[in-house]
């Protein structure tokens, strides 16, 4: 049996795809389980210093259409169905938003319900040309799951969200990346070189300093300034004891490109 997501870690980078091209990378229970397993096999290489950066990509036109709506037709009992669906879904959404490592994902095609939550968890969203959001959660009377609610009302606020939700209006890459759904566009042919060219440099990174900004950054709307003026004292003073800033620092001073603690030799 094709696995509905694929694993592969290379030079320190993690690429989970989704492997379900023909159904539109839609999510069912198998992939449900397959993604949690996969998200919990990246959490214990990161742990071990293997994994360094994570890309989410698809196999296919289409990133992900959402949920398997001919596997809600075909149920006797949706709700049940839905409850045994979503645990698995929604910690392995968890444990990637949770990474101290940056996670891009390349987002082509149809985005909709549950794989937009998937998209924008992670730090950074490149997208291709013909990337269409759209939420679709309300046309079949159901409501938003896999952190799409927090992360659509966090990038483009309360009242954005809802009309995103409420009228399932597509938005198209453009005006996803007008909205700061999105970081890059690229053509379509261009997006998964773009997103490993950008997810390669990031694993070069100095470890350390790129936990501390995902943190500081992900945990700002909950802060008051005094609060958070408190964590980047905190976190500069972490970082400056480490021996990347001592690199980088003298990398800096000699012109050149520094090489951080741990990270993978560049291809040649």
């Amino acid at each position: 049996m094709t696995p509905p997501i694929l694993l592969d870690i290379q030079g320190a980078v993690a690429h989970i795809t989704f492997n379900r091209p023909e159904q539109a990378n839609v999510l069912d229970e198998d992939t449900g389980r397959a993604f949690i397993e996969v998200t919990q096999r990246v959490h214990q290489e990161q742990q071990r210093g293997a994994v360094r950066a994570v890309l989410l990509a698809a196999r296919g036109p289409h990133f992900c259409a959402g949920g398997d709506i001919r596997s809600f037709a075909a149920a006797e009992h949706i709700a049940a169905l839905l409850d045994r669906s979503i645990p698995p879904l929604h910690a392995a959404i968890h444990t990637l938003s949770t990474l101290p490592v940056p996670v891009v994902s390349a987002v082509n095609g149809s985005l909709g319900g549950g794989g937009i939550g998937i998209a924008l968890c992670a730090d950074l969203v490149l997208a291709g040309a013909s990337m269409k959001l759209r939420g679709g959660y309300s046309a079949i009377g159901l409501s938003p799951d896999v952190g799409v609610s927090w992360a659509l009302t966090r990038l483009v606020g309360p009242m954005r969200a809802k009309h995103i939700l409420f009228t399932n209006q597509p938005l198209n890459a453009a005006q996803c990346l007008a909205a700061g759904l999105v970081a890059e566009v690229h053509a379509d042919e261009a997006l998964l070189p773009a997103a490993l060219a950008r997810v390669r440099a990031l694993a070069q990174g100095a470890a350390g300093s790129l936990a501390r900004i995902k943190s500081l950054v992900d945990q700002a709307p909950g802060h008051t300034l005094e609060q958070q003026l408190a964590m980047e004292h905190l976190a500069m003073v972490a970082c400056g004891a480490s021996a990347d800033a001592r690199e980088g620092v003298h990398a800096f001073l000699d012109k050149r490109a520094p090489r951080f603690a741990g990270a993978p030799e560049q291809a040649t």
